[in-house]
């Protein structure tokens, strides 16, 4: 599917990605579902421009999340894709409030390294999934990175929607931890989440403070995902001593603000958990360069 993004896209020109920060959060928190539709709309399609690669911002996030300095780590292409994400969803085309949307998988493929001082057209693509058995309704959002014609990355994600009927009583169970080798551990300061945000522009108030997080139903504040994701990656490549070129992740608990994050070797070769506690965080898989 991608493929067929890319190519339909390259023959015209893409307006410049806007810029992610306090306003466009303003603008996601704000947005009002549409009346429900009997039926799906189609896909939804974007294309936008990222200016030459900011040489000093892709340092100070390879500094702020552990990545040696040098290449563009693979995790910093999530930036620029979920400001094309943001700004797709906010079209009226998409029926769903933004404000609680919830990020449950990512994949990021590096396919070529960027060439210096050129600009990389983000192709997007939108499909809002079939409602499950429960009534939940995901949706999936694929994006294609290129220059010069060139594949650069792909990134594909998946959010939920719309929540459904859990069946039963109690709480959501959160899968446990399974044993692996350990490769890093990390605390995360009160201050984590407004760090993230000073680097990635992802001012979303449930990762910054507790009185925000409270305003938007959370008890305390949950650092970002992609946070954790990067940290992860970071730490695999500083393990390995060779770079990620690929990595996927599934989101199955919040880490709260103030824990501590261990990060160890999956049940599989090329795997990877991350735990808080007794819960499963998160887990994936990785591909070495």
């Amino acid at each position: 599917m991608l493929q067929s993004i890319a190519n339909a896209s390259t023959s015209s020109a893409a307006p410049a990605l806007p810029p992610m920060g306090p306003a466009l959060v303003l603008r996601v928190l704000s947005k009002r579902p549409r009346p429900a539709q009997a039926s799906a709309p189609g896909p939804l399609t974007s294309s936008f421009t990222l200016p030459a690669i900011d040489a000093a911002h892709v340092a100070r996030y390879a500094a702020a999340l552990g990545f040696a300095p040098g290449a563009v780590p693979l995790t910093w292409w999530y930036l620029p894709v979920q400001r094309a994400h943001m700004t797709t969803m906010l079209t009226d085309a998409f029926p769903y409030r933004l404000a609680g949307i919830v990020h449950v998988e990512n994949e990021l493929v590096a396919h070529a390294a960027p060439p210096a001082n050129t600009p990389i057209r983000l192709d997007t693509r939108i499909d809002i999934l079939p409602p499950t058995s429960s009534g939940a309704v995901y949706c999936a959002l694929e994006t294609a990175g290129s220059a010069g014609g060139e594949r650069i990355f792909t990134c594909t994600s998946k959010y939920l929607a719309v929540r459904g009927q859990r069946s039963g009583k109690g709480a959501r169970q959160v899968p446990a931890v399974q044993p692996g080798s350990v490769i890093d551990s990390w605390t995360l300061p009160p201050s984590s989440g407004r760090a993230y945000a000073r680097v990635s522009g992802d001012w979303n108030p449930i990762h910054l403070t507790r009185w925000s997080a409270r305003l938007l139903g959370l008890p305390a504040p949950i650092i970002h995902g992609m946070h954790s994701v990067a940290r992860s990656c970071a730490a695999l490549e500083a393990a390995a001593g060779r770079r990620v070129s690929a990595m996927s992740v599934r989101f199955t608990a919040p880490v709260p603000l103030g824990s501590t994050v261990v990060l160890t070797s999956g049940n599989a070769p090329g795997r990877y958990a991350l735990s808080c506690g007794e819960a499963l965080a998160a887990e994936g898989a990785y591909t070495l360069a």
